[in-house]
């Protein structure tokens, strides 16, 4: 992957090489097309997620909540705790895991389509292109002298930009706090440090990555642009430029066999370059400044179509098809990330069906193996630590199986926990000597199960110590 090279203007003077050149505003001109279509439709969608979720309720909960305070995580309709970490880092894993597939398929359609920068600078521009005009006008605006005229367009983006940036961040704090009793308060000039800091923060840094870094964001500052290529390989999908069909390029009038003149399908019109985000040329090559959206194929194509040529000069295409030779979807690569992916996915879903809303865990005390009782019992003491789950407030009680005659004493008997609530209870198990034979211990299961008609259970099993001698 080649690096865009620095073009000087015609005329300017030569000077020492440097490992540094000023950064060139880059203003992506308009275009439609199939690909521009979808990456419509994944704005609308992925934003539309973003600002809608923190107001939609699922059982009277939020639909998406990270209550920080009260260490509950809403999300969609289940409620997790600090406990089920373990989904957090399985949902990463996954997370990572696709990215990883689907790059090893379709090259960095994560970068054109679904990046929150991406998506978010979109935006930026539709908004400057409501208030500037065009590509060549705001060229010439931002070229011209200030005037009234310039103030206005200016401002009025400014405007846009910074109100969208507000909304931005008050909506990423609505993830954290309940966003209508976050919108009361903030009407009423009534919040608190912590959520004014996040709000700015967040909605500064959408105005700034969105609004002036834009490109450079995934040129400099993304680390994927650097280490995706490791996961390409001949069969990934890539947007590429057909050399032997375009070249040598030339421009034409309509209607010309461009055979007749010795020319390639390519009219050098650089609508391609014009069109990208990025600024980069496609016809020199793939590069790593290349996020694949696809703005370049759907110029090439209405150029094609313009001058009755054939689609596909610029296309999404693998390094074998180009070169005539067949190209597999399916290969190692992508099998091993589907089984991995279909692995980790069952599980977590099977861990999620299997969850359960009240969590019992058993600490044996360790100072003393057993002990005989007045009447000849042999009892062991434990420490159960109980954890309410569930979303609402239990009361619970304690049973115990194992062998005959086996009976539970817990302090107290019945234990009341608000959601979420973990507390550690003091409980004995006695069991007569003569009801087993085993020498050393035996397993006994404890049920833990709610009282006030909820259908809420949670059993753990642990091994009750019998004389080693009997």
């Amino acid at each position: 992957m080649s690096a865009r090279p620095h073009k000087a203007d015609p005329g300017e003077a030569s000077a020492p090489d440097s490992m540094y050149a000023a950064h060139e505003k880059i203003h992506p001109r308009e275009i439609k097309g199939r690909y521009q279509t979808v990456r419509k439709i994944m704005v609308f969608l992925l934003l539309g997620l973003f600002y809608v979720l923190p107001w939609v309720r699922i059982g009277g909960e939020p639909a998406v909540l990270f209550d920080l305070p009260a260490r509950q995580f809403h999300i969609l309709g289940l409620t997790f705790w600090p406990q089920d970490f373990f989904y957090l880092t399985l949902l990463l894993v996954i997370c990572a895991l696709a990215l990883f597939f689907v790059t090893s398929l379709a090259g960095r359609v994560w970068c054109g389509y679904a990046c929150p920068q991406t998506v978010w600078t979109e935006v930026f521009l539709w908004m400057e292109h409501w208030t500037e005009g065009k590509r060549a006008k705001r060229m010439k605006l931002d070229r011209s002298p200030w005037n009234v005229e310039k103030i206005l367009r200016k401002g009025s983006k400014q405007v846009l930009w910074i109100v969208f940036s507000l909304w931005t961040g008050f909506t990423f704090v609505g993830f954290f706090s309940p966003i209508d009793d976050l919108l009361m308060r903030a009407a009423s000039f009534q919040l608190g440090p912590w959520e004014t800091f996040w709000s700015l923060f967040y909605g500064f840094a959408t105005y700034f990555n969105a609004g002036f870094m834009r490109e450079q964001v995934c040129l400099y500052m993304c680390p994927y642009a650097r280490f995706q290529g490791a996961m390409f390989d001949r069969e990934t999908l890539i947007i590429s430029y057909d050399e032997e069909r375009g070249e040598p390029r030339g421009g034409r009038k309509r209607g010309v066999d461009p055979r007749e003149k010795g020319l390639g399908d390519c009219i050098d019109c650089n609508l391609c370059v014009q069109v990208c985000p990025t600024g980069i040329d496609i016809r020199d090559g793939l590069q790593y400044e290349c996020i694949a959206c696809g703005a370049c194929i759907d110029a090439c194509d209405s150029v094609m179509d313009k001058m009755d040529y054939p689609r596909g000069l610029v296309r999404y295409t693998t390094e074998n098809a180009l070169e005539g030779r067949p190209s597999r979807v399916i290969r190692p690569r992508t099998i091993i990330y589907t089984v991995l992916l279909l692995a980790l996915v069952t599980a977590g879903a099977t861990g999620l069906a299997m969850r359960e809303p009240v969590r019992l865990d058993i600490l044996t005390d360790r100072n003393t193996l057993y002990r005989e009782t007045g009447d000849g019992l042999i009892e062991n003491s434990y420490s159960f630590k109980l954890t309410n789950m569930s979303g609402e407030p239990h009361t619970y009680g304690f049973s115990v199986e194992g062998p005959a005659g086996v009976r539970i004493e817990t302090q107290p008997r019945e234990v009341r926990l608000a959601a979420g609530e973990t507390r550690t209870i003091p409980a004995r198990i006695q069991l007569d000597p003569d009801a087993t034979d085993k020498i050393g211990g035996v397993d006994v299961t404890v049920t833990v199960e709610s009282l006030d008609g909820t259908d809420i259970t949670g059993s753990e099993t642990t091994r009750f110590r019998t004389p080693v001698g009997r």
